[in-house]
């Protein structure tokens, strides 16, 4: 199914097709990103911002009726440390080299968006991950990236997470990252 997260339509569509074959939603996985690259200027923070965090809460309240079916209901944003303070201001981590300054602050606000569910929808767990640096057509201009299957494995950790498990909180693989 084809499903834009800038598109209230498409969104829609999508989770109405769900809910017609389903019932319910067990995880949403928020994944859709851009780089934002090139000029920064106001067009080009509109449509980072609108794939990256405005398509968040878009889709993420399309699903809220859904998830609230469900028995154990996770929703997993795939953030990036590029959005952590911690990391960019650490000149002996990668991302303090990064010039990616509208998709780091689309990411920052990926994960903020990512707590303030986790406070305001109690009976959901939302979590935000970094999955380290993917070969997708994201880095493809870069050359760089393990492959997605290897970052694919952080991600499936939160999405199947118990009735126990965490909320609110941004992880890699190794644990809770610093914000």
């Amino acid at each position: 199914m084809r499903l834009d997260v800038t598109d209230d339509a498409s969104v829609s569509n999508a989770l109405a097709t769900i809910d017609s074959a389903e019932g319910r939603l067990d995880v949403l996985v928020n994944n859709a990103g851009i780089l934002g690259d090139g000029a920064t200027d106001g067009p080009t923070a509109l449509r980072a911002f609108d794939t990256n965090a405005v398509g968040i809460v878009r889709v993420t309240e399309a699903a809220l009726p859904l998830l609230r079916t469900s028995s154990n209901p996770t929703v997993v944003t795939v953030s990036s440390s590029a959005g952590s303070f911690w990391a960019v201001t650490n000149p002996d981590r990668p991302e303090f080299n990064l010039p990616l300054a509208i998709y780091s602050a689309s990411k920052a606000a990926a994960t903020m968006l990512t707590v303030q569910y986790a406070k305001s929808q109690p009976g959901i767990k939302f979590n935000a991950v970094e999955p380290g640096t993917t070969a997708t057509d994201l880095t493809a201009a870069f050359g760089i990236g393990r492959a997605p299957e290897e970052s694919a494995r952080v991600v499936v950790r939160l999405a199947t997470l118990d009735a126990d498990g965490p909320t609110g909180t941004f992880q890699d693989e190794n644990g809770e990252v610093p914000w």
